[in-house]
């Protein structure tokens, strides 16, 4: 069988969101027990939205229109310092795996938010946010959410958040190819800046080493890499496909977890695993055509 070019950064970029992305809630989780959260999610995207703004100039880019820059703050909100950054806020008092599972539900909020574009969900979708919705219920009913009712609501926010900006994303002017993940990171991470200064986030006196490489792990593998596969996936593919990832990720963050944190799950952690995965298959017609 003959893969072209576009097949293999498809298969690789898969590979980043299941497993590179699965392992990025246990990194926040690491940085954040040195790093203030808003601060901690700031520092990630401007250096990786940095360095990748200058080296695609360097290769003689266009920098982005103001309007395109106007479209990559507005998805650079609703991603990375709704989405992204409210994990890392929730993170503080829920466990990483908890976590994924709660940001499982992207789909379900996407199949919701996609009738405001004229798409109405189908009678299977519909039973797929309902399935989803009771998972989540039961997700609430767990320990470490009923122990912390802010992070769960912030868990949920940022997971309708990530996905309204993912199908916003689609209808804003935007700069071309790896530019708009560069754009989208530095506007988002001007603005978790703006969060650390409101939440009063002060720099540590001292910051744990493991809190830096989680740091490092997060610049290069979640955002330089993952981000910008997610985006690539999201235009070469149908949707279904590019949040596929919602199948893994709490997979591994809670493999992750429980062997490198202790972490541990309850039961209704576990019913809820099982409604939201079965919702999402619900929800991602990934047999059917565009």
């Amino acid at each position: 069988m003959h893969f072209s070019r576009q097949h293999i950064l498809i298969g690789l970029a898969l590979f980043a969101l299941y497993f590179i992305w699965g392992s990025t809630y246990l990194a926040m989780r690491i940085a954040i027990e040195s790093l203030p959260p808003f601060m901690m999610a700031a520092i990630r995207f401007i250096v990786a939205g940095g360095v990748l703004y200058l080296w695609l100039r360097w290769r003689g880019k266009p920098a982005p229109t103001l309007r395109q820059w106007g479209g990559a703050s507005l998805v650079g909100l609703f991603l990375l310092v709704i989405g992204n950054g409210g994990v890392a806020y929730a993170e503080q008092t829920v466990s990483s795996g908890v976590a994924a599972l709660a940001v499982a539900t992207m789909p379900l909020w996407a199949a919701v938010f996609s009738r405001i574009w004229g798409y109405a969900p189908s009678s299977r979708e519909w039973l797929g946010i309902l399935l989803g919705t009771v998972g989540v219920v039961v997700l609430n009913l767990g320990a470490e959410m009923r122990a912390s009712p802010l992070g769960a609501m912030v868990l949920l926010l940022a997971s309708a958040s990530w996905a309204f900006g993912s199908l916003l994303g689609k209808h804003l002017p935007m700069p071309q190819g790896v530019m708009a993940s560069a754009a989208q990171m530095l506007c988002g991470g001007v603005m978790l800046l703006g969060a650390s200064w409101m939440h009063h986030e002060a720099i540590p006196q001292t910051i744990e080493p493991a809190a830096i490489y989680a740091v490092l792990y997060l610049i290069v593998f979640g955002s330089l890499i993952a981000y910008s596969a997610y985006l690539f996936l999201y235009n070469a593919v149908r949707p279904a496909l590019a949040t596929s990832y919602a199948f893994v990720n709490p997979l591994v963050a809670m493999i992750l977890g429980a062997w490198l944190a202790g972490e541990a799950l309850g039961h209704a952690e576990f019913y809820a695993l099982v409604l939201i995965m079965l919702a999402v298959v619900l929800v991602l017609p990934l047999g059917r055509r565009r």
